[in-house]
C-alpha cells in the first residue's frame, strides 16, 4: 500500500468487483472519498475508483431486455451508475424509476431502457455505460466484466445442472459444487485488466458469492491479474448466509470457494462485521433459513487470510452494510494506516 506522503501526492487507485446491491452499497460510500482535483488528495485519498460488474443476470427487467434486445443485462450496472453519480436526487431517481403500467413497459426501469437504447445507438454496450457515466457525472468508472453474452450454470452436489442466475439463486434441492460460465472462456474488457494491474486496493464483495462475486473472477485472465497485482486484496464478507447459495457457510467456506474455483491467491484480508443483529430481525431471517455468517478464525488463519473486525451493521427492514462506516474502515485500515509498499 502507500504511505502518507505518497497518498498526498498520488492518491490510491481502488477497484471494486461484484454485482447486485452489495457492490452499489460499497460504491456509494467510497465515492465520498474520491478527489475531484489533485490538490484535494490530502482530504479525499482516492485518485481513481473503478467498478467491475458481473453481467450474468437473467431475471426481471434485465432478463427481459437481454432476451428481447440481445444486449448485456443492464440492471447491476444501472445500480452502480446511480451509486456513483454526483447527485442521486433527480437523475438518480430518474434512472431508478420503474414503470408500473403500460404493455411492454411495466416492470422496466428507466435506466435499463436508457442503457438499452444507448447501446443500440452506439453499437457498443461498454461505450453506452461510459456515456451514461458522463450523463450522471459519476465519481468513478464502471466496466462490465466482459461484453460477451455469458450466462451462469451450476453443477450441484447431487450431480444435476442448474442453468441461469435466477434459477441457481432459487435452487433448494442441492448445494452448489461449482459455478461455471457458459461459454466457459470469455475475454474481459482490456480496461478491466488494466484497472486491476494499476490498483492499490482490490475489493471483492459484498454480494452473493456464487452469482455476484465469483462470475467476475471466472472471466478469462481476471483472477490471474488479481493474483499478480501488487494491490492489497480484500474480501468483504456478506452479513448473512443465503439459502440456495451459502446455506450453513462459514466465512472460511466463502474463502475456500473463491480460492478453489479460481485456483489463485485472490484474497489477503477479510472484513467482518462484529455488531450483533437485533433479536427481532434475527428471528425474521431465521424463519427464512438465513443466519449471520460465522467467523471461524482458526480456519481463516490456515488459509493464509487475515481479518479486520468492525461495527458495519445497518438495520432497517433488512440487514445491510453501512455505506459510510464500511468505506471509512477500508480507507483507515488499508490506505491511511498502511505501511509503505515495496
Amino acid at each position: 500500500m502507500v504511505n502518507a506522503k505518497h497518498l498526498r501526492k498520488f492518491g490510491v487507485r481502488v477497484v471494486a468487483i461484484g454485482g447486485g446491491t452489495g457492490l452499489s452499497t460499497l460504491l456509494r460510500g467510497l465515492k465520498q472519498h474520491v478527489a475531484r482535483r489533485r490538490h484535494d488528495l490530502a482530504r479525499f485519498p482516492i485518485a481513481d475508483l473503478s467498478a467491475i460488474v458481473t453481467v450474468t443476470d437473467d431475471g426481471g427487467s434485465s432478463g427481459r431486455l437481454r432476451r428481447e434486445n440481445r444486449i448485456l443485462p443492464p440492471g447491476d450496472i444501472r445500480n452502480c451508475l446511480v451509486a456513483l453519480s454526483q447527485d442521486e436526487t433527480l437523475l438518480g431517481r430518474l434512472f431508478q424509476y420503474r414503470f408500473h403500467a403500460g404493455r411492454g413497459l411495466r416492470g422496466h426501469s428507466f435506466g435499463n431502457l436508457f442503457l438499452t437504447a444507448l447501446s443500440d445507438v452506439t453499437g457498443d454496450f461498454a461505450e453506452a455505460v461510459r456515456l451514461s457515466g458522463q450523463v450522471l457525472a459519476t465519481r468513478g468508472r464502471i466496466f462490465p466484466a466482459t461484453i460477451a453474452n455469458v450466462s451462469l450454470r451450476a453443477v450441484m452436489k447431487d450431480g444435476s445442472i442448474v442453468a441461469g442466475e435466477t434459477r441457481i439463486a432459487a435452487c433448494r434441492k442441492s448445494k452448489i459444487r461449482r459455478i461455471e460460465l457458459s461459454p466457459r472462456r470469455v475475454r474481459p474488457l482490456p480496461e478491466v485488466l488494466e484497472a486491476i494491474a494499476q490498483a492499490d486496493l482490490i475489493l471483492l464483495g459484498p454480494g452473493s458469492l456464487y452469482t455476484s462475486v465469483l462470475p467476475n473472477l471466472l472471466v478469462q485472465g481476471v483472477a490471474e491479474a488479481i493474483e499478480k497485482s501488487d494491490a492489497t486484496r480484500v474480501y468483504i464478507a456478506n452479513l448473512m448466509t443465503q439459502p440456495g447459495e451459502t446455506l450453513d457457510f462459514t466465512l472460511a467456506d466463502h474463502v475456500r470457494v473463491l480460492l478453489r474455483q479460481t485456483r489463485r491467491k485472490v484474497i489477503d484480508w477479510v472484513v467482518v462485521n462484529n455488531k450483533p443483529i437485533s433479536p427481532e430481525l434475527l428471528r425474521r431471517y431465521r424463519s427464512k433459513h438465513s443466519e449471520p455468517v460465522r467467523v471461524d478464525f482458526p480456519q481463516l488463519q490456515r488459509l493464509g487470510v487475515k481479518c479486520v473486525f468492525a461495527d458495519l451493521l445497518e438495520e432497517y427492514a433488512v440487514v445491510r452494510h453501512s455505506t459510510d462506516r464500511l468505506a471509512q474502515l477500508l480507507l483507515d485500515k488499508f490506505v491511511r494506516d498502511a505501511p509503505v509498499r515495496s
